[in-house]
């Protein structure tokens, strides 16, 4: 057991001397010179994650190796110096990433798992608010004209309801192309509307549930890191709002009349470097997963509502045009978060939903006839 955590430590080891590496030649290659300084403080911070992870190995007795650069850092270091800061960027925020999730299941690993965070966030804020690439200077604000362009809430009703339609339509269509009865498809088709929307229901509740968790446990870290390490915080803070163009003398003002008032610290920093509202959590549970229920029930009574008046082929025909004009009216809706036109967004999803129910009609009437021989 000892031995594969010391294997897990050194792999961490690892990482953080590869980030140092890269940070400081983030520094060294950008152009900006404050944000050439932002990435030497964060080089400064890997390199205390680094010294902690070969304190925890000397502790267990363990032989350190020689550290060598990975080929990656290598070859981003190669690209940085060609191509510059901006080319490389992304790549260094998923790497970042990567980071949080392997400290996810580290016991006393908190702070730096807070840090990379703090600095993925960072990395993706200078990617958003720079323009041409990290030489070509700041835009005005972060909350600038394409921030929440996406439309969160109404791309997942939208896609809920898109859902419900598409997956009971290819239902129907399947034991349609059987030749079941009326009655028959009927209720297939009102089981799979129930199923389905329970199944989204349970889904939508179960991550949302575990997220909410997962902040309250990550505010209540960073109460306990605002407590023991105030002057730390403030550091990370005011790393932030470097990254977002403020000046560093103001972004370190800022962020200690901000750490100086404890009932509005926890809530900043939760916000500014956790990325979570304390007042939401991430929202309800319950109302997600109500909502999840009601939106794909819409979009499954669209191609089921026909079999309850119709029967036979009248039936399955209706059926189809309902969800012809129902996969265009959704289609048509992607288009306020896609920007793309009514026309191309709403015959595209048309054209799927279409081809999904083919493809079920074609395998059900292949397994009627094989059944009935």
């Amino acid at each position: 057991m000892e031995a594969k955590e010391a294997r897990r430590y050194l792999g961490f080891l690892d990482d953080e001397l590869n980030a140092v590496v890269l940070y400081n030649a983030l520094a060294q290659h950008e152009q900006n010179p404050k944000l050439s300084e932002v990435y030497r403080r964060m080089a400064t911070v890997e390199q205390h994650h680094a010294d902690e992870w070969k304190t925890r190995l000397e502790s267990m007795r363990v032989r350190m190796p020689l550290f060598r650069e990975r080929f990656r850092t290598r070859l981003l270091k190669w690209l940085m110096k060609r191509a510059g800061v901006a080319f490389v960027l992304p790549s260094i925020t998923a790497m970042e990433s990567k980071g949080v999730n392997s400290y996810a299941g580290v016991p006393n690993a908190g702070r730096m798992g807070a840090d990379e965070q703090t600095h993925g966030r960072m990395l993706r804020s200078i990617s958003q608010t720079v323009r041409g690439g990290l030489e070509g200077g700041f835009l005005a604000q972060v909350e600038g004209r394409h921030r929440g362009t996406g439309g969160n809430a109404l791309r997942a009703a939208v896609l809920g309801a898109n859902d419900g339609l598409t997956s009971v339509l290819s239902l129907v269509m399947g034991v349609a192309g059987a030749g079941l009865p009326t009655h028959s498809i009927l209720i297939t088709g009102l089981a799979g509307l129930l199923a389905g929307a329970i199944s989204m229901a349970l889904g939508e509740w179960l991550s949302v549930q575990s997220s909410r968790e997962l902040y309250t446990k990550q505010i209540a870290i960073e109460q306990a890191e605002i407590a023991s390490s105030p002057q730390e915080e403030i550091e990370e803070l005011s790393l932030i709002y470097q990254a977002r163009g403020i000046e560093d003398s103001k972004a370190r003002v800022l962020a200690t009349e901000i750490m100086s008032n404890k009932e509005t610290a926890l809530d900043t920093l939760s916000r500014e470097e956790l990325g979570i509202d304390p007042g939401e959590l991430g929202g309800s549970a319950w109302e997600a997963a109500i909502t999840s229920f009601v939106l794909f029930a819409l979009g499954a009574i669209i191609p089921v509502s026909p079999f309850i008046f119709l029967t036979g082929s009248t039936a399955v025909i209706v059926s189809i045009i309902f969800a012809v004009f129902g996969l265009f009216t959704i289609g048509s809706a992607t288009t306020l978060f896609t920007g793309r036109t009514v026309l191309f967004s709403g015959l595209r999803m048309v054209l799927f939903g279409l081809a999904a129910a083919a493809v079920t009609y074609t395998i059900g009437h292949l397994l009627g006839v094989n059944a009935a021989g």
